[in-house]
C-alpha cells in the first residue's frame, strides 16, 4: 500500500532534487563548464558514491558520465555530507573532461587540488590529517571555503531531499555521527534528517524492518544487531574504531592498528 499523496511521483521528485544540487554546484564551484550527465542511486557497499565515465549510451550512440549516490545514507548522515558526496564525484567529471585522471580508482594530486580549490579537504580518513591522495578517499568541507558557501546557499533556498532509505546499516549511522560534517556549528543541513524530522526518525529502522526506529534509540547509541548465529569458521570482522567503513576479517584476539588513522580495530563477532 503507498503512502504517497495523489498527484506526486517520487522519483521525479528525487531526480529532480538531485539534477538541481547538481546543477547548483556546477555553477557555484565550476563555473557551469561541467557537462550534463545522468544521476543514479545505487546501493554500492562499501561506497557512498561513485564516478563512471561515458557509462551511458543514447539510440543515436551518444553517451555521458554516470555519478551515482547511495541513497542508504540519506537519512543518517548530515545533508552537508551527502552533497560533499555528489560535488566530489564531481570533480572527478571535471578531472575527465579538463584534467588527466589516475589509474584506476586512484585519486591523484590533481584532483585533490581541484577539491581543495573548491572548498573540500581530500583525506583518507574523512577526517584530518589523513592522506590526501590513494585508491579509496573521502572528504571534509574547509571552514569558510567554497563549498559550504555555496551548500549555504542551496540550503536557504527551496531545496530539499524528499525520500530517504528506511533501512540504513548501523555502520551508516555511525558514519553519520562521526563524519567533520557532524561537528560543524551553525551550518545548516549539519545535522542527520533523522535528528531534524521526528516523522522521518519514526520511520527509519537501521538495521532492517524488524527492527526498532530510531527515535527510540538513545541519543549517540548506535542500534545494536541481532544476535548472530555462532561463528563456526573461526574467521571475525573487525572495523577500525576511527575509519568505521574500514573492516578486515581474520582469527579471534587479533591485535590491529589502522595504517591510516592510527585507531585500533575492534572484533564486531
Amino acid at each position: 500500500m503507498s503512502n504517497t499523496m495523489p498527484g506526486t511521483a517520487p522519483t521525479h521528485q528525487t531526480y529532480s532534487e538531485l539534477q538541481q544540487a547538481y546543477d547548483h554546484f556546477n555553477e557555484a564551484l565550476f563555473d557551469g563548464r561541467l557537462p550534463h550527465c545522468l544521476l543514479t542511486l545505487q546501493r554500492e557497499k562499501r561506497t557512498v558514491g561513485y564516478f563512471s565515465a561515458a557509462r551511458f549510451a543514447s539510440l543515436e550512440g551518444a553517451t555521458t558520465d554516470e555519478i551515482a549516490i547511495n541513497p542508504s545514507y540519506f537519512a543518517v548522515v548530515p545533508l552537508v555530507e551527502t552533497m560533499q558526496t555528489l560535488v566530489h564525484e564531481m570533480a572527478h567529471l571535471w578531472q575527465q573532461h579538463f584534467g588527466q585522471p589516475g589509474r584506476g580508482r586512484y585519486h591523484n594530486e590533481q584532483w585533490a587540488q581541484k577539491m581543495e580549490s573548491i572548498g573540500l579537504m581530500p583525506s583518507s580518513t574523512g577526517q584530518p590529517g589523513g592522506k590526501r591522495t590513494g585508491d579509496m578517499m573521502a572528504d571534509y568541507p574547509v571552514a569558510g571555503g567554497r563549498f559550504l558557501v555555496a551548500c549555504e546557499s542551496l540550503l536557504t533556498s527551496d531545496f530539499s531531499l524528499s525520500w530517504y532509505d528506511r533501512f540504513p546499516a548501523e555502520e551508516h549511522v555511525q558514519l553519520g555521527q562521526n563524519t567533520v560534517s557532524a561537528q560543524l556549528v551553525g551550518v545548516m543541513g549539519a545535522s542527520a534528517p533523522i535528528k531534524d524530522n521526528p516523522a522521518l526518525a519514526g520511520a527509519v529502522r537501521p538495521g532492517g524492518p524488524s527492527r526498532k526506529p530510531i527515535a527510540e534509540v538513545a541519543v549517540g547509541e548506535v542500534p545494536s544487531a541481532p544476535e548472530a548465529a555462532p561463528n563456526k569458521s573461526n574467521r571475525i570482522k573487525y572495523t577500525c574504531g576511527g575509519c568505521p567503513k574500514l573492516s578486515v576479517w581474520g582469527r579471534p584476539n587479533l591485535n590491529i592498528v589502522c595504517g591510516d588513522c592510527g585507531s585500533r580495530f575492534v572484533a564486531l563477532n
